[in-house]
Protein backbone atom coordinates (compact mmCIF):
# COMPACT_ATOMS: atom_id res chain seq x y z
CA UNK A 1 0.00 0.00 0.00
CA UNK A 2 1.42 3.46 -0.89
CA UNK A 3 0.43 7.28 0.55
CA UNK A 4 0.03 10.00 -1.26
CA UNK A 5 2.76 11.11 0.67
CA UNK A 6 5.93 10.71 2.25
CA UNK A 7 8.89 12.11 4.05
CA UNK A 8 11.95 13.44 2.43
CA UNK A 9 15.24 15.42 2.81
CA UNK A 10 14.75 18.48 0.33
CA UNK A 11 17.09 21.13 -0.58
CA UNK A 12 14.44 24.38 -0.39
CA UNK A 13 16.48 27.18 -1.12
CA UNK A 14 19.88 28.76 -1.88
CA UNK A 15 20.62 29.78 1.35
CA UNK A 16 22.97 28.25 4.66
CA UNK A 17 21.19 25.85 5.67
CA UNK A 18 18.39 25.64 3.38
CA UNK A 19 17.71 21.81 4.39
CA UNK A 20 14.89 20.29 5.98
CA UNK A 21 12.96 17.19 6.46
CA UNK A 22 9.57 17.66 4.72
CA UNK A 23 6.22 15.74 3.59
CA UNK A 24 6.43 15.52 -0.20
CA UNK A 25 4.04 14.30 -2.64
CA UNK A 26 4.34 10.79 -3.36
CA UNK A 27 5.93 10.70 -6.66
CA UNK A 28 3.92 11.08 -9.85
CA UNK A 29 2.83 8.51 -12.42
CA UNK A 30 5.57 6.76 -14.06
CA UNK A 31 6.57 7.80 -17.68
CA UNK A 32 8.17 5.93 -20.62
CA UNK A 33 10.85 3.49 -19.05
CA UNK A 34 10.43 4.85 -15.38
CA UNK A 35 10.77 2.64 -12.06
CA UNK A 36 9.95 3.53 -8.66
CA UNK A 37 12.11 1.77 -5.91
CA UNK A 38 11.23 1.64 -2.56
CA UNK A 39 14.92 3.34 -1.26
CA UNK A 40 16.49 1.29 1.18
CA UNK A 41 19.76 3.02 1.77
CA UNK A 42 21.27 6.75 0.72
CA UNK A 43 25.16 7.73 0.91
CA UNK A 44 25.40 10.97 2.57
CA UNK A 45 27.79 12.53 -0.14
CA UNK A 46 30.07 15.77 0.38
CA UNK A 47 28.14 17.13 -2.30
CA UNK A 48 25.32 16.66 -0.06
CA UNK A 49 26.44 18.40 3.09
CA UNK A 50 28.15 21.26 0.28
CA UNK A 51 24.33 21.74 -0.76
CA UNK A 52 23.23 21.89 2.76
CA UNK A 53 25.55 24.90 3.56
CA UNK A 54 25.24 26.34 0.39
CA UNK A 55 29.02 26.00 -0.60
CA UNK A 56 28.47 23.94 -3.73
CA UNK A 57 30.08 24.98 -7.00
CA UNK A 58 27.22 23.45 -9.40
CA UNK A 59 23.82 25.13 -10.33
CA UNK A 60 21.04 23.31 -8.29
CA UNK A 61 17.70 23.31 -8.86
CA UNK A 62 15.92 24.22 -5.86
CA UNK A 63 13.94 22.52 -4.31
CA UNK A 64 14.75 19.45 -4.72
CA UNK A 65 14.99 15.89 -2.60
CA UNK A 66 18.74 15.16 -1.93
CA UNK A 67 20.43 11.70 -2.35
CA UNK A 68 22.51 9.89 -5.43
CA UNK A 69 24.21 7.56 -3.95
CA UNK A 70 21.50 4.97 -3.44
CA UNK A 71 19.98 1.17 -3.70
CA UNK A 72 16.67 0.36 -3.21
CA UNK A 73 13.91 -2.59 -3.76
CA UNK A 74 12.00 -2.16 -6.89
CA UNK A 75 8.08 -1.08 -6.46
CA UNK A 76 6.61 -0.74 -9.71
CA UNK A 77 7.11 -1.49 -13.26
CA UNK A 78 5.92 0.02 -16.38
CA UNK A 79 5.21 -2.60 -19.12
CA UNK A 80 7.18 -3.84 -21.08
CA UNK A 81 10.50 -2.61 -19.33
CA UNK A 82 12.54 -6.04 -19.14
CA UNK A 83 15.19 -7.41 -16.82
CA UNK A 84 13.60 -6.54 -13.68
CA UNK A 85 10.63 -7.18 -11.70
CA UNK A 86 8.67 -6.33 -8.87
CA UNK A 87 10.66 -7.02 -5.71
CA UNK A 88 14.78 -7.04 -7.46
CA UNK A 89 17.31 -5.28 -5.04
CA UNK A 90 18.62 -2.81 -7.29
CA UNK A 91 21.35 -0.14 -7.42
CA UNK A 92 20.94 2.95 -9.65
CA UNK A 93 23.21 5.24 -11.17
CA UNK A 94 23.13 8.56 -11.35
CA UNK A 95 22.65 10.19 -14.19
CA UNK A 96 19.01 10.89 -14.02
CA UNK A 97 18.68 12.89 -17.06
CA UNK A 98 20.67 12.45 -20.35
CA UNK A 99 19.90 13.84 -24.22
CA UNK A 100 20.46 10.34 -25.37
CA UNK A 101 21.67 11.69 -29.19
CA UNK A 102 24.93 13.40 -28.17
CA UNK A 103 28.32 11.84 -29.61
CA UNK A 104 28.29 10.93 -25.59
CA UNK A 105 25.18 8.71 -25.29
CA UNK A 106 25.64 7.21 -28.05
CA UNK A 107 29.74 6.07 -27.58
CA UNK A 108 28.72 4.95 -23.98
CA UNK A 109 29.80 8.10 -22.57
CA UNK A 110 26.57 9.79 -20.92
CA UNK A 111 28.30 10.84 -17.82
CA UNK A 112 30.05 13.35 -20.01
CA UNK A 113 26.48 14.59 -21.67
CA UNK A 114 26.28 18.04 -21.70
CA UNK A 115 22.55 18.01 -20.90
CA UNK A 116 23.22 15.36 -18.01
CA UNK A 117 21.16 16.37 -14.75
CA UNK A 118 21.93 14.10 -11.16
CA UNK A 119 19.87 13.55 -9.27
CA UNK A 120 19.67 15.10 -5.97
CA UNK A 121 20.90 19.09 -7.58
CA UNK A 122 19.17 18.75 -11.20
CA UNK A 123 15.90 16.11 -10.26
CA UNK A 124 14.54 15.21 -7.02
CA UNK A 125 17.02 11.95 -4.89
CA UNK A 126 16.71 9.36 -3.32
CA UNK A 127 16.45 10.85 0.49
CA UNK A 128 13.01 9.80 0.79
CA UNK A 129 10.50 6.87 1.03
CA UNK A 130 10.13 6.10 -3.09
CA UNK A 131 12.24 7.59 -5.54
CA UNK A 132 11.40 7.42 -9.80
CA UNK A 133 14.11 6.45 -11.70
CA UNK A 134 14.99 5.48 -15.12
CA UNK A 135 15.36 1.99 -16.23
CA UNK A 136 18.25 2.28 -17.82
CA UNK A 137 20.37 3.22 -14.58
CA UNK A 138 19.94 0.00 -13.29
CA UNK A 139 21.41 -2.50 -11.78
CA UNK A 140 20.92 -5.81 -10.04
CA UNK A 141 22.45 -6.06 -6.35
CA UNK A 142 23.33 -9.51 -5.32
CA UNK A 143 21.78 -11.06 -2.10
CA UNK A 144 25.21 -10.55 -0.49
CA UNK A 145 25.53 -7.35 -0.81
CA UNK A 146 23.48 -5.41 2.05
CA UNK A 147 22.18 -2.37 1.42
CA UNK A 148 24.36 0.30 3.66
CA UNK A 149 27.01 -1.24 1.94
CA UNK A 150 25.22 -1.13 -1.41
CA UNK A 151 25.25 2.62 -0.54
CA UNK A 152 28.11 3.22 -1.45
CA UNK A 153 28.31 1.19 -5.13
CA UNK A 154 28.22 5.09 -6.41
CA UNK A 155 31.25 6.18 -4.95
CA UNK A 156 33.36 3.25 -5.43
CA UNK A 157 32.68 3.81 -9.58
CA UNK A 158 33.52 7.37 -8.74
CA UNK A 159 36.72 6.11 -6.97
CA UNK A 160 37.34 3.31 -9.93
CA UNK A 161 36.87 5.89 -12.95
CA UNK A 162 39.03 7.81 -11.47
CA UNK A 163 42.03 5.30 -10.59
CA UNK A 164 41.71 2.22 -12.73
CA UNK A 165 40.10 3.90 -16.02
CA UNK A 166 41.16 7.52 -16.11
CA UNK A 167 44.58 6.36 -14.39
CA UNK A 168 47.49 4.14 -15.58
CA UNK A 169 48.60 2.32 -12.89
CA UNK A 170 51.06 -0.92 -13.19
CA UNK A 171 52.13 -2.85 -11.13
CA UNK A 172 54.65 -1.64 -9.03
CA UNK A 173 53.79 1.83 -9.50
CA UNK A 174 54.47 4.63 -6.77
CA UNK A 175 51.21 6.65 -6.31
CA UNK A 176 50.11 9.43 -3.88
CA UNK A 177 46.54 9.85 -3.25
CA UNK A 178 45.45 13.70 -1.91
CA UNK A 179 42.62 13.91 0.15
CA UNK A 180 41.29 11.28 2.99
CA UNK A 181 37.68 11.32 2.29
CA UNK A 182 35.58 8.78 1.02
CA UNK A 183 36.55 8.94 -2.85
CA UNK A 184 40.17 9.62 -1.41
CA UNK A 185 40.46 6.18 0.37
CA UNK A 186 38.54 4.30 -1.76
CA UNK A 187 40.78 5.63 -4.88
CA UNK A 188 43.55 3.69 -1.96
CA UNK A 189 41.71 0.43 -2.29
CA UNK A 190 41.46 0.69 -5.72
CA UNK A 191 44.58 1.39 -6.03
CA UNK A 192 45.96 -0.90 -4.17
CA UNK A 193 43.52 -3.51 -6.25
CA UNK A 194 45.52 -2.30 -9.42
CA UNK A 195 48.92 -3.43 -8.40
CA UNK A 196 50.32 0.05 -7.09
CA UNK A 197 53.16 -0.68 -4.77
CA UNK A 198 53.71 2.18 -2.95
CA UNK A 199 50.90 4.54 -1.85
CA UNK A 200 51.00 7.39 0.22
CA UNK A 201 47.71 9.45 1.56
CA UNK A 202 48.13 13.26 1.92
CA UNK A 203 45.65 14.89 3.84
CA UNK A 204 45.68 17.88 7.14
CA UNK A 205 46.52 17.81 10.63
CA UNK A 206 42.48 17.92 10.98
CA UNK A 207 42.61 14.72 9.08
CA UNK A 208 44.43 12.85 11.74
CA UNK A 209 41.83 9.78 12.38
CA UNK A 210 41.40 9.57 8.18
CA UNK A 211 44.41 9.47 7.96
CA UNK A 212 45.20 6.76 10.31
CA UNK A 213 42.31 4.77 8.74
CA UNK A 214 43.85 5.26 5.71
CA UNK A 215 46.91 3.73 7.23
CA UNK A 216 44.46 0.55 8.27
CA UNK A 217 43.42 0.00 4.41
CA UNK A 218 46.78 -0.68 3.47
CA UNK A 219 48.95 2.81 3.07
CA UNK A 220 52.35 2.51 3.42
CA UNK A 221 52.61 6.01 4.75
CA UNK A 222 50.37 9.10 5.43
CA UNK A 223 51.82 12.91 5.68
CA UNK A 224 50.71 16.17 6.30
CA UNK A 225 50.70 18.28 3.30
CA UNK A 226 50.63 21.93 4.43
CA UNK A 227 54.30 20.92 5.65
CA UNK A 228 56.87 21.58 2.91
CA UNK A 229 59.26 19.11 4.46
CA UNK A 230 56.61 16.18 3.31
CA UNK A 231 57.12 16.83 -0.52
CA UNK A 232 61.05 15.91 0.31
CA UNK A 233 59.95 12.31 1.81
CA UNK A 234 57.49 11.77 -1.09
CA UNK A 235 60.25 12.73 -3.89
CA UNK A 236 62.99 10.23 -2.01
CA UNK A 237 60.44 7.70 -3.18
CA UNK A 238 62.23 5.17 -5.44
CA UNK A 239 64.68 7.06 -7.62
CA UNK A 240 63.78 10.49 -6.23
CA UNK A 241 62.44 12.23 -9.00
CA UNK A 242 59.00 11.61 -8.20
CA UNK A 243 55.80 9.41 -8.07
CA UNK A 244 54.39 7.82 -11.12
CA UNK A 245 50.51 8.73 -10.72
CA UNK A 246 48.91 11.24 -8.43
CA UNK A 247 44.94 11.23 -7.53
CA UNK A 248 43.76 14.43 -6.18
CA UNK A 249 40.50 13.57 -4.87
CA UNK A 250 40.39 17.50 -2.56
CA UNK A 251 38.28 19.08 -2.38
CA UNK A 252 40.32 22.40 -3.15
CA UNK A 253 42.01 23.57 -6.01
CA UNK A 254 45.42 24.66 -4.41
CA UNK A 255 46.12 20.94 -3.87
CA UNK A 256 47.03 20.62 -7.54
CA UNK A 257 50.27 22.63 -6.78
CA UNK A 258 51.06 19.64 -4.46
CA UNK A 259 50.11 17.17 -7.34
CA UNK A 260 52.53 18.77 -9.76
CA UNK A 261 55.84 19.18 -7.29
CA UNK A 262 55.26 15.75 -6.30
CA UNK A 263 54.52 13.71 -9.65
CA UNK A 264 57.84 12.82 -11.80
CA UNK A 265 58.21 13.82 -15.19
CA UNK A 266 56.03 12.14 -17.91
CA UNK A 267 53.75 11.25 -15.02
CA UNK A 268 50.01 11.21 -14.23
CA UNK A 269 48.04 13.69 -12.66
CA UNK A 270 44.03 12.88 -12.71
CA UNK A 271 41.93 15.47 -10.41
CA UNK A 272 38.71 14.15 -9.09
CA UNK A 273 37.67 16.49 -6.17
CA UNK A 274 35.79 19.43 -7.02
CA UNK A 275 37.61 23.00 -5.89
CA UNK A 276 35.94 26.43 -7.20
CA UNK A 277 38.67 28.29 -5.62
CA UNK A 278 41.42 30.08 -8.41
CA UNK A 279 44.36 28.48 -8.34
CA UNK A 280 46.65 31.62 -7.75
CA UNK A 281 49.98 29.72 -8.89
CA UNK A 282 51.61 29.23 -11.95
CA UNK A 283 51.14 25.59 -13.55
CA UNK A 284 54.29 25.51 -15.56
CA UNK A 285 55.73 22.49 -13.55
CA UNK A 286 53.22 20.62 -16.16
CA UNK A 287 54.58 21.64 -19.30
CA UNK A 288 58.09 21.60 -17.63
CA UNK A 289 57.54 17.81 -16.87
CA UNK A 290 55.41 16.71 -19.85
CA UNK A 291 52.59 15.79 -17.27
CA UNK A 292 49.47 13.84 -18.20
CA UNK A 293 46.79 16.48 -16.32
CA UNK A 294 43.49 14.65 -16.52
CA UNK A 295 39.96 15.26 -14.86
CA UNK A 296 37.81 12.30 -14.13
CA UNK A 297 34.02 12.57 -13.63
CA UNK A 298 31.41 9.91 -12.65
CA UNK A 299 30.99 6.52 -14.60
CA UNK A 300 29.29 4.47 -16.94
CA UNK A 301 27.46 1.11 -16.84
CA UNK A 302 30.74 -0.70 -17.46
CA UNK A 303 31.98 0.78 -14.65
CA UNK A 304 29.29 0.21 -12.32
CA UNK A 305 29.16 -4.08 -13.32
CA UNK A 306 32.81 -4.35 -12.14
CA UNK A 307 32.56 -2.35 -9.10
CA UNK A 308 29.02 -4.37 -8.28
CA UNK A 309 31.85 -7.51 -8.84
CA UNK A 310 34.29 -6.24 -6.67
CA UNK A 311 31.93 -5.75 -3.49
CA UNK A 312 30.02 -9.66 -3.76
CA UNK A 313 33.17 -10.85 -4.10
CA UNK A 314 34.30 -8.80 -0.98
CA UNK A 315 37.71 -7.62 -2.76
CA UNK A 316 36.19 -3.73 -2.21
CA UNK A 317 34.93 -3.75 1.31
CA UNK A 318 33.49 0.21 2.07
CA UNK A 319 31.77 -0.91 4.73
CA UNK A 320 35.22 0.38 6.97
CA UNK A 321 34.29 3.74 5.91
CA UNK A 322 30.52 4.12 7.39
CA UNK A 323 29.94 5.74 10.69
CA UNK A 324 26.89 5.20 11.26
CA UNK A 325 23.37 4.06 9.76
CA UNK A 326 20.01 5.66 10.71
CA UNK A 327 16.71 6.60 9.82
CA UNK A 328 15.49 10.10 7.68
CA UNK A 329 14.57 11.49 10.80
CA UNK A 330 18.35 12.01 11.89
CA UNK A 331 19.66 13.48 8.72
CA UNK A 332 21.11 16.62 10.64
CA UNK A 333 23.11 14.09 12.33
CA UNK A 334 24.48 12.43 9.99
CA UNK A 335 25.63 15.46 7.84
CA UNK A 336 27.01 17.06 10.72
CA UNK A 337 29.40 14.57 11.78
CA UNK A 338 30.22 14.50 8.05
CA UNK A 339 31.33 18.08 8.06
CA UNK A 340 33.13 17.80 11.37
CA UNK A 341 35.15 15.09 10.36
CA UNK A 342 33.88 12.71 13.08
CA UNK A 343 32.82 9.89 10.25
CA UNK A 344 33.97 9.68 6.78
CA UNK A 345 30.66 8.45 5.61
CA UNK A 346 27.20 8.06 6.99
CA UNK A 347 24.51 6.27 5.67
CA UNK A 348 20.31 6.89 5.56
CA UNK A 349 18.12 4.04 6.09
CA UNK A 350 14.82 5.53 4.60
CA UNK A 351 12.82 2.10 5.24
CA UNK A 352 13.84 2.32 9.36
CA UNK A 353 11.09 4.05 11.49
Amino acid sequence: MYTKSMIAVVHYKLEQGAVELREVPYPSALEGDEVLLQTQGVGVCGSDVHQYHNTQSWRVNVPVILGHEFGGIVARIPKGLSGFKEGDRVVCETAARICGHCIYCRSGAYNLCPERLGFGYGVDGAMAEFVKVPGRCLHHLPASVAFEKAALTEPCCVAYNATCVQTRIRPGDAVVIIGPGPIGLLCLALAKLAGAGWIAVVGLKKDRDRLALAMSLGAHLTLDGSQEENMEIVRSIGDGIGVDAVIDAAGHSSTLQFALAAVRPAGQVTKVGWGPQPLNFSIDPLVQKAVRLQGSFSHNFPIWEKVISLLASGKLDPSTLIGSTRPLSQWRACFDEMASGQAVKNVLMPAQA
